[in-house]
């Protein structure tokens, strides 16, 4: 029996909760977990926002731990290794975009937390295609947020060819646009974050930043026209996107990693005349989370996290739903 803490309905709070999750598949191996973190995806479907939920349902996403069993056609993990396991729990392996190294894309990919119970557990199961190793170098304390916020916003680098000379605007310095900041100053960009908060101007700067622009400042705004080669939206709230694409340089790109639920309004000329682009993408192949975090150990690179212990995970949740999480929350054994 695997033992996890469950919400019954949408917004409850998690409770102890054990199933059976039956025979170790041939592809799957088994996972002990050390510690998990906590995501905002982990809140919205907590909440089912999406539509998509089934309860009972056991959140957890960002797993850390130690593999204890392999299904017998595994060959490429093994026991005793450290793994992180992230937002996708299995892919089909014999599409196109899997084929092409798209992982990510797959059309049948299962996330770990949607058909199937997630990391908040003392154990957690997943196709060993979809579980990657932790290299030396990388703390493994903190390194869950790296497989769902972290790989979130370095995919784009990968996927764009983002050059080291790229001048990069990050909006929202949370849970994803700290470790964005981070990854940026490393790549060697020029690094701009867009924040509403003040106090939050100092920590930014010593997190990659060179310079931060006050989003509530239309002035700040409309003296960046033209700047910005990409800009990297972390934030789930509708801003005024129009005065953002007008910092945008000739070709420049807005991208979408938070999910605002909300339609993006932008102007088709807004696009046409500076020959610009609008694009999201979700997390990265398990070939780019191996890449990100090799990157990460290169430049000594880790979210900032608070720690609760599992038995802590309702006062954990309410405090990233009251917004006072800095940056990311951790659950550890």
């Amino acid at each position: 029996m695997i033992k996890a803490y469950a919400a019954r309905a949408a917004g409850a709070a998690l409770e102890a909760f054990e199933y059976d999750p039956g025979p170790l598949g041939a592809d799957e191996v088994e996972i002990d977990v050390e510690s998990c973190g906590i995501c905002h995806s982990d809140l919205s479907m907590l909440d089912n926002e999406w539509g998509m939920t089934a309860y009972p349902f056991v959140p957890g996403h960002e797993v850390v731990g130690i593999i204890s069993k392999v299904g017998e056609s595994v060959t490429s993990l093994k026991a005793g290794q450290r793994v992180g396991l992230g937002w996708h729990a299995s892919y089909c392996n014999h599409c196109h975009t899997c084929d092409s190294g798209d992982h990510n894309l797959c059309g049948s990919a299962q996330p770990t937390i949607a058909g199937r119970h997630g990391g908040f557990a003392d154990k957690v199961r997943a196709q060993h295609t979809a579980v990657v190793p932790i290299p030396d170098g990388v703390n493994p304390d903190t390194a869950g947020p790296l497989f769902c916020g972290g790989i979130t916003v370095f995919n784009p680098l990968v996927q764009f060819d983002i050059s080291p000379t790229a001048e990069v605007g990050v909006i929202g310095i949370g849970g994803l646009g700290h470790i964005a900041l981070q990854f940026l100053r490393a790549w060697g960009c020029k690094v701009v974050a867009f924040s509403s908060s003040e106090a939050k101007k100092k920590e930014a700067l010593e997190l990659g930043a060179h310079e931060v622009i006050n989003s509530r400042n239309d002035d700040e705004i409309s003296a960046a026209a033209g700047r910005f080669d990409l800009i990297i939206s972390t934030v789930n709230v509708k801003l005024n996107w129009a005065a953002y694409m007008s910092t945008l340089a000739p070709k420049g790109r807005l991208h979408f990693v938070g999910a605002t639920l909300e339609p993006i309004e932008i102007g088709a000329f807004d696009l046409i005349s500076g020959q610009r682009a609008v694009s999201g993408s979700p997390v990265g192949s398990p070939a780019t989370i191996k890449t990100m975090l090799d990157f990460a150990a290169l430049h000594n690179i880790e979210p900032v996290t608070e720690t609760f212990s599992f038995e802590q995970v309702n006062e954990a949740i309410q405090r990233l739903r009251d917004g006072k999480a800095h940056y990311r929350i951790v659950l550890k054994r």
